[in-house]
């Protein structure tokens, strides 16, 4: 009296087992597989390469602070400035090897035509290093001890490029009041 195997499946057909073979299959195509690519990922061809003697190129370019207040009127480096004589400046500023790097500052309440304005100039100029500096938004915790006012000449600013903060001039063209 033999058994099969049909006495130990349920009624409706199914087996109450696990088939291990497609598993084991797997696993030795993945070992096989790792087996042939790790002595090609671990060798390298030798080549012999050329010594150099080369030092960091340490100068910095020179930076330049655009700041345009709420009247539109625009300062170079502290000093107010018109269109004409920013446009020259500008055109010179591109010539110098490397060139300067051109932060504006817009205030809050000048208009978006204004600022525009000094980017189309720089543009027209051919300065290629431009970036914004802008003041950290509401997350910074306000009021803590012995730190100056948002705004306040000395206050670390954050660049719109990604760049770290720069220190806003002494001195440079007054920041609108908070709201």
């Amino acid at each position: 009296m033999g058994v099969s195997v049909r006495e130990f499946e349920e009624e409706d057909g199914e087996l109450n087992e696990i088939n291990m073979v497609p598993l084991i299959d797997v696993m030795l195509v993945m070992l096989i597989i790792f087996m042939i690519t790790m002595p090609v990922l671990t060798q390298r061809v030798a080549v012999d390469l050329p010594r150099a003697s080369a030092e960091r190129n340490l100068e910095e370019p020179d930076r330049v602070t655009l700041a345009i207040d709420a009247q539109a009127q625009v300062f170079w480096n502290d000093e107010p400035i018109d269109a004409a004589e920013l446009q020259q400046r500008l055109e010179e500023a591109a010539r110098q090897d490397p060139q300067p790097e051109l932060h504006i500052r817009g205030d809050r309440k000048a208009e978006y035509e204004s600022v525009l304005q000094v980017m189309a100039a720089a543009q027209r100029a051919g300065v290629e290093k431009l970036g914004f500096i802008t003041q950290p938004g509401d997350e910074a915790p306000a009021g803590r001890a012995g730190e100056d006012e948002p705004g306040a000449p000395g206050t670390t600013n954050q660049g719109a490029t990604g760049s770290t903060g720069t220190e806003a001039p002494a001195g440079a063209a007054p920041a609108a009041a908070a709201d």
